[in-house]
């Protein structure tokens, strides 16, 4: 019986463009640290290789681990980036929501679900740490509190779309795929849920599908209509 659902944030219960963001986000992040010393093609660098290195994470380290393993290897003395991130994703990465679309409808579907019983888990490709997701969270009126789970870049060893990303939220809550339907808005990260069992549905206002891979096969619509069959859904 299903009576778990699981989201996406970015381009799904965060209306956005994703090309948008990350070009606001590397603004935000050389603003920050270009000023301390450090070379603003040196910072991108370090940030997309310590990112592919998340992305291609095999299970064996966090996504922590594996990001500043690979950002130290290109750019010397990060201790006052590290040591400054927390702060980062409070401040100066809000103004990151300048470039967003916040929905009223994200707040409506998790009030809806979670006054019907239902397991609410934010799927969110854990690229980032907590501070960074929480900040994303309250630009559609949204907290960690509504949710059973987050990943996060420090609670996971997978990325999407690999399999044991998802298999990983399963062994946490325990729950099993017939239990859950995942809801994002990019066909490969997550619509391959579906490969393990789960349901899924797919966010077609902010869609992502860089390698154009068919989606008609997914059950799909609007930000809008996850509201509706949310409405619909029996009580758990």
């Amino acid at each position: 019986m299903l009576d778990t659902i699981l989201f996406d944030l970015d381009g799904t219960l965060l209306p956005m463009d994703q090309n948008d963001f990350i070009k606001a986000y590397v603004t935000q992040l050389c603003r920050r640290y270009v000023p301390c010393g450090y070379d603003k093609d040196a910072i991108i660098k370090a940030l997309w290789t310590g990112t592919a290195a998340m992305v291609k994470n095999d299970g064996t380290c966090t996504n922590e681990d594996r990001f500043w393993a690979a950002f130290d290897a290109l750019l010397s003395d990060t201790a006052p980036i590290r040591s400054s991130i927390p702060s980062f994703y409070t401040t100066e990465f809000d103004a990151v929501k300048e470039i967003a679309a916040p929905s009223p409808l994200a707040r409506e579907i998790v009030d809806t679900l979670r006054g019907k019983g239902y397991d609410l888990i934010l799927a969110t490709n854990p690229l980032f740490p907590a501070e960074g997701v929480r900040t994303r969270l309250s630009w559609i009126g949204l907290a960690p509190e509504d949710f059973s789970l987050i990943t996060t870049y420090d609670n996971s060893t997978f990325c999407k779309p690999f399999p044991g990303y998802y298999q990983e939220i399963l062994q946490k809550t325990g729950k099993t795929p017939a239990q859950c339907r995942m809801v994002g808005n990019n066909p490969l990260d997550d619509m391959s849920a579906a490969k393990l069992g789960l349901d899924v549905y797919l966010v077609t206002d902010y869609i992502e599908n860089e390698k154009d891979l068919p989606i008609d096969a997914f059950p799909q619509g609007s930000l809008a209509s996850v509201l509706a069959w949310s409405e619909a859904l029996p009580e758990v």
